[in-house]
């Protein structure tokens, strides 16, 4: 059984700690959390057994075999390294870290460390993904690709009336292409690869993160446009242009309905019966590689390649 340890105790873990419940082999053990009566509570909440609010004393403890890091994105970084110094294997909530030379430092030290270390990105170990790389290949040589996610945030209103959470917040690592543009991301890398060039826009709020954006992939052949926000909302479906047809699917993060039509006139249709989240199939993936069913590298890779497409996105923006 792999004892886990959680830090944090947003909403995010306690879906995590709900899909966790899911999966045999592992179990949530331990919550730490700096203020002792939020741990008490959020382990009360997922029926966890211990708290804990000392970090060293959590990470030395020969009763937690991994940890999974779901605290503020500015702080991911070190307390994954920390971690990984401890011997413990890791998952680390999206973003995993802030920038590419952070993760290339990261996963140098878990393989010197001999432990697993993993991006939590829930879609990218979706199955349905698979139906869509699948389906893909019926639409001829693709050309183009529309990848969305846009979501006016709860938040949102809190900041227009002057009231700063993390999510908007630089300081914390807070915007849209981390929040969201993040599933945009690696969503192409899974079904096409790292682009060979970015252009970018992104439109910024009061505290100077991006509120929404949108980038332009380029691949040999192909566009592949990113578009996300956390201050506009939008309905519309994800779309992959082919010269032999065209295939929609309904949500990036979590694809319920996948639909094909093509010049000759033959469709398809996959519908999955799905919860609100999706997170069961990124901790089956992480027990596996922690089991050494398998290796870590390609995950890795993915979550390399997505973290440079987000510098570039960032870079491009800004110029």
């Amino acid at each position: 059984m792999i004892r886990l340890a959680t830090i944090g105790t947003s909403m995010i873990t306690g879906e995590f700690a709900a899909a966790v419940k899911q999966v045999d082999g592992i179990e949530v053990t331990v919550v730490h959390s700096r203020d002792a009566a939020k741990g008490e509570a959020f382990a009360a909440k997922i029926g966890a057994p211990a708290v804990s609010t000392d970090m060293a004393a959590m990470l030395g403890s020969s009763e937690v075999d991994a940890v999974y890091v779901a605290s503020p994105n500015s702080v991911h970084a070190s307390q994954a390294r920390d971690a990984l110094r401890a011997g413990k294997h890791v998952i680390v909530e999206k973003p995993a870290v802030q920038s590419a030379a952070e993760w290339i430092e990261l996963t140098a030290l878990a393989k010197a460390q001999g432990v697993v270390l993993m991006e939590a990105m829930r879609s990218s170990y979706d199955p349905s993904f698979e139906t869509i790389r699948e389906l893909m290949g019926t639409l001829g040589p693709i050309r183009g690709a529309t990848l969305r996610l846009q979501q006016r945030s709860s938040r949102y209103d809190d900041l227009l009336e002057g009231r700063v959470t993390p999510v908007f917040d630089p300081a914390f690592g807070g915007g849209a292409l981390s929040d969201l543009g993040i599933y945009c991301v690696h969503a192409m890398i899974q079904l096409f690869g790292e682009p060979t060039r970015v252009l970018a826009a992104s439109v910024p709020v009061s505290t100077g993160a991006d509120g929404s954006g949108d980038a332009l992939c380029v691949f040999d052949g192909m566009v592949v446009e990113l578009s996300y926000s956390k201050i506009t909302g939008s309905p519309l479906p994800n779309e992959i242009r082919g010269e032999q047809g065209r295939l929609t699917f309904d949500s990036i993060n979590n694809p319920a309905i996948v639909q094909v039509e093509r010049r000759d006139g033959t469709s398809d249709e996959r519908r999955w019966d799905k919860t609100e989240f999706n997170l069961e199939h990124e901790v089956a993936r992480f027990r596996d590689l922690v089991n050494g069913l398998d290796s870590d590298a390609s995950d890795q890779a993915a979550s390399l390649s997505a973290l440079r497409v987000m510098d570039a996105i960032r870079a491009a923006a800004t110029a």
